[in-house]
């Protein structure tokens, strides 16, 4: 085992995927889990194995799965591990673990790692002690905001945010790190009863264009929407229309007033303003119950050749609402500049899925055999998953088992599940070394099918 092998599969989704752990988890694979850890090195499968047992109360059974990662210095590892020893009760022992040992890359994760084992272990003071030299960084800021929550220490917390804060305004070019200082400030004096203070810090701060990433203004607009002051959120949305639209409509939606946040949207839209106002629109229509109004609202995007177009957004809201049929109609009738932009593929691909979810899988296969195979991207795959729409799960099996790549490994392992066979749909999963060899001899994988599937 090796740190290398272990931040590969973090930063690929290598070995296991989690979403693949999570069903195996969900089916009682527990025991497999465990085993694909020790004999794999998986760390999604250790990760899946501590996650079950320690929800069973397994402390020590936990501890035997993530101590061989966590002895490799691997900074997710020791913290997985630190949290099941914390919560077995060995505190001394979790915190020798979380501490940072030597200078490394991540050193910034290992404090804030450490500072919060501390703060559970009721050490709060330490905590903030050990946050202090590392705060100017800026990473921080929001770990000690968060952790600090209800530990009855603002007073401290402020001492140290407020000079950073000031920092960041008298000269916002020169500390650019620093922006979160301003959000954090706010949060804490908000907590402890101050929000009047942090309404007024923020308002000037917005006023003075101290924005960091828009962040800050997304936060300013929350936080007038939290405590009412709609008309100052009406104002800030006029003019950063991009972080506030969407906080002050649904200010106006859960005050009752969703028919003057639906005008304040359609003029929006109307003055052909940049953004995402139509998405918005969307989302407040739905919420209303109005579907056909809500696609009325967008339909104008769907033959957008690049960014702003909502057809794949409406379809799977529909999807959702088990409109198939409706969705399957958006599908059609689009434009020739986008089918040749899209090469057709991906309105196929779109309406197969819909009919394997609406009951038609059987429709979507024959049409796809009457497509020449050249003209059909991920064939198999895609025939596979609709004959296990169509219940013929063991025919889509027989489909993919000899298929090769993650791709067909990782669907195969789906149906396995779905019939019981968990440690069967593991071993079918090439392991981390395999994929890693197969990842230097090609270029990445092929566009994935929609979410929703």
């Amino acid at each position: 085992m090796n740190v290398d092998d272990l931040q590969w599969q973090l930063s690929n989704l290598g070995g296991v995927l989690p979403r693949i752990v999570d069903e195996i988890l969900e089916r009682g694979g527990l025991e497999a889990l465990v085993e694909a850890a020790r004999e794999r090195e998986d760390w999604f499968c250790a990760a899946g194995a501590v996650r079950g047992l320690c929800a069973v109360g397994e402390f020590g059974r936990a501890w035997t799965v993530v101590e061989p990662f966590a002895a490799t210095g691997w900074q997710p590892a020791v913290r997985a591990g630190a949290d099941v020893l914390l919560r077995w009760g060995r505190v001394d022992q979790a915190l020798e673990l979380a501490h940072p040992k030597r200078p490394q890359e991540n050193a910034v994760d290992a404090w804030r790692d450490y500072a919060e084992a501390l703060v559970r272990a009721g050490r709060v003071d330490d905590a903030i002690g050990v946050l202090g030299p590392h705060l100017r960084g800026g990473r921080l800021l929001g770990a000690l905001v968060e952790m600090t929550e209800g530990q009855g220490c603002d007073e401290r917390v402020l001492e140290l945010l407020a000079p950073i804060a000031e920092e960041f305004r008298h000269d916002p070019k020169q500390c650019d790190d620093l922006w979160g200082a301003l959000p954090a400030q706010a949060r804490v004096l908000e907590r402890s009863g101050r929000a009047d203070q942090a309404i007024r810090l923020l308002g000037v701060d917005m006023a003075a264009r101290r924005y960091g990433p828009q962040n800050n203004v997304k936060f300013y607009a929350e936080l007038l929407a939290r405590h009412g002051r709609v008309e100052a959120l009406r104002d800030l949305a006029d003019t950063q229309r991009y972080a506030a639209v969407s906080p002050y409509v649904t200010a106006l939606e859960n005050l009752g007033r969703a028919g003057e946040a639906e005008a304040y949207l359609r003029d929006l839209i109307a003055a052909k303003h940049p953004g995402w106002h139509e998405s918005t629109l969307m989302g407040l229509l739905i919420r209303q119950g109005r579907v056909d109004d809500a696609i009325e609202a967008v339909e104008h995007t769907f033959d957008d050749l690049y960014d702003g177009n909502l057809l794949q957004a409406t379809l799977i809201v529909l999807a959702d609402r088990g409109l198939h049929d409706r969705a399957l109609g958006l599908t059609e009738g689009r434009s020739p500049e986008f089918l040749a932009e899209n090469d057709e593929f991906w309105l196929r691909s779109n309406r197969w899925w819909l009919m394997g979810e609406s009951g038609r899988a059987r429709e979507a296969i024959a049409e796809i055999q009457a497509l020449p195979a050249d003209r059909v991207e991920d064939r198999e795959l895609t025939i596979a998953w609709l004959l296990a729409q169509d219940g013929r799960v063991e025919e889509a099996i027989a489909l993919l088992r000899p298929l090769p790549g993650e791709r067909a490994a990782t669907d195969l392992a789906e149906l396995l599940i779905r019939q019981g066979r968990l440690t069967e749909a593991i071993a079918v999963i090439p392991d981390v070394a395999a994929q890693r060899e197969e990842k230097r001899r090609h270029r990445p994988g092929r566009p994935e099918r929609p979410s929703s599937q």
